[in-house]
């Protein structure tokens, strides 16, 4: 069969077949299909919540072959398929050395990194590494339409229980990693597991993103609710026309009617217009942002704090504009991060946080990536134990032009 007509039927039959299918028969479904185009194996690895594993997801298929050849679990660090999550390569194993090729693709909806495919093929060349790709486009997306209402995928996903808190700040912030022709935004958050009091969120309305960052106090379930109460208050209200001011004044309010000012939460909103680089922002008790510029140098953002939002102190916060420049790195945090504290009472400070950043920045790595190395980091700092939530987002803006070809998919990761 001609391999164009090959790779249609292949993609259109899985798209036919996709409306009904649940999220546990997509592997067989998918390997069904890809034998179409010569693929005759189809492995799906989804990457756990702090992206240190890539886990098999279960199908007939998967678990017809022994345990040495289908492992269930492969690291992220030191393993070829976790140098294409990584990296956001195509690798192959065993292409060229007489019989079938093994490939590993990243598998990517967007720019958010869901894991990686492993496929097995007869044939190599150019068509068939377009045709993987193409698959595995198509199988992130299926695999996220799907997630969201399906518990096998956080019990897979998952490496141990979750407090209630974190499970209601997982379902209610953005995607990690997100791109257009502009900017780049990616953003982690820790404990994974135990996160209560942090939330960050992103959104776009035409040549203008938003972003906020919000920590509330306490490390309970009260914590989570007043965090998830700021961020439902700021889209609201913004998705109204509000601007940063007046949005923060009603998340002001909604906490205030909901708290009687016995919890608060500290915050950061912003708007960045990416057809110029203006940046303008307020601060209600936040850590305040920094840019990392030209890939080595720090600045550090001025503006006038008022108090956090939710006790009810009637302070108006004083709106701050700053010009970025192309390839700055607006990078927005809460104190967990620098303020945390190693066993022996080292603090993390921003220095070493931004340095890191910064060293990684050279390597030429995604930006996910160096966050995903930046949270190992820290972690290891403090032995694996942090005694506050620490989130990060960051904004990479490339100017008022659109990047030039390959530069957006190379920050991102996309093969």
């Amino acid at each position: 069969m001609d391999r164009a007509l090959s790779r249609e039927r292949m993609l259109a039959g899985l798209v036919r077949a996709s409306h009904l299918v649940t999220l546990e028969n997509l592997p067989d479904v998918i390997s069904a299909h890809a034998a179409v185009a010569g693929m005759s194996e189809v492995l799906i690895y989804l990457a756990d919540l702090q992206e240190e594993m890539l886990f098999l997801f279960p199908g007939r298929t998967a678990r017809a072959g022994g345990a040495g050849d289908r492992p269930d679990e492969v690291p992220v660090e030191g393993t070829v398929a976790g140098r294409a999550f990584q990296h956001g390569e195509i690798v192959s194993t065993s292409a060229g050395r007489g019989g079938p090729g093994r490939w590993w693709i990243p598998l990517l909806d967007g720019a958010e990194r869901l894991g990686v495919l492993r496929v097995t093929a007869e044939e190599a060349g150019g068509d068939v590494a377009w045709d993987m790709r193409d698959l595995a486009g198509l199988v992130a997306l299926l695999v996220q339409s799907k997630r969201r209402t399906s518990d096998t995928y956080a019990s897979l996903v998952r490496r141990r229980p979750m407090n209630v808190a974190a499970e209601m700040e997982w379902r209610l912030i953005p995607p990690r990693t997100y791109a257009t022709d502009r900017v780049v935004i990616s953003a982690v958050m820790e404990p994974a597991y135990e996160v209560s009091g942090d939330a960050f969120d992103y959104a776009l309305r035409g040549d203008s993103v938003h972003l906020s960052v919000f920590d509330a106090m306490g490390h309970d379930t009260a914590a989570g609710l007043t965090a998830g109460l700021a961020i439902a208050a700021c889209r609201n209200h913004r998705r109204l026309g509000e601007g940063l001011a007046d949005t923060a004044r009603r998340i002001e309010e909604t906490l205030l009617a909901q708290f009687g000012g016995e919890r608060f939460a500290t915050g950061l909103l912003a708007e960045l217009d990416v057809a110029g680089g203006l940046l303008s922002w307020i601060n209600h008790g936040h850590p305040r942002p920094v840019i990392i510029r030209d890939g080595r140098s720090l600045v550090r953002l001025e503006c006038e704090p008022a108090p956090p939002l939710g006790l009810g102190l009637d302070t108006e916060a004083v709106l701050c504009q700053d010009q970025l420049e192309p390839g700055d790195r607006l990078v927005l945090y809460t104190d967990g991060i620098t303020e945390a504290r190693s066993p022996e009472g080292r603090e993390f400070g921003l220095e070493r946080f931004v340095d890191f950043l910064i060293r990684h920045h050279a390597d030429g790595l995604p930006v996910a990536e160096t966050l995903r190395r930046l949270v190992r980091h820290h972690l290891d700092y403090h032995q694996g134990r942090l005694g506050d939530d620490a989130t990060v987002l960051l904004l990479e803006w490339h100017g008022p032009a659109p990047f030039a070809e390959g530069q957006a998919e190379a920050l991102v990761g996309i093969p």
